[in-house]
């Protein structure tokens, strides 16, 4: 995948912390770290996000979809 460079502004105390995780070899690199900490920052958001629209839905009315045509066919369903 192409990667673009950009510039961004840290306070003091974050880079310094920053700079410690790439010293103890956690990240190869200020970029990578910073990458990483994007990526999964962007999938907590991406998740919370489908989380708030799942609780918009009506549980009921979801489960009456998933049933829909269960009837008829279990009837037919042998006894165990």
């Amino acid at each position: 995948m192409a990667k673009s460079k950009i510039a961004i502004s840290l306070d003091e105390g974050t880079l310094e912390k920053l700079d410690l995780l790439v010293q103890k070899d956690v990240f190869p690199n200020r970029s990578q770290a910073i990458q990483t900490a994007l990526q999964e920052k962007l999938k907590r958001l991406s998740r919370s996000r489908l989380a708030r629209e799942c609780a918009k839905l009506d549980p009921d009315f979801e489960k009456s979809l998933a049933e829909e045509g269960l009837s008829e066919e279990t009837a037919t369903w042998p006894e165990y």
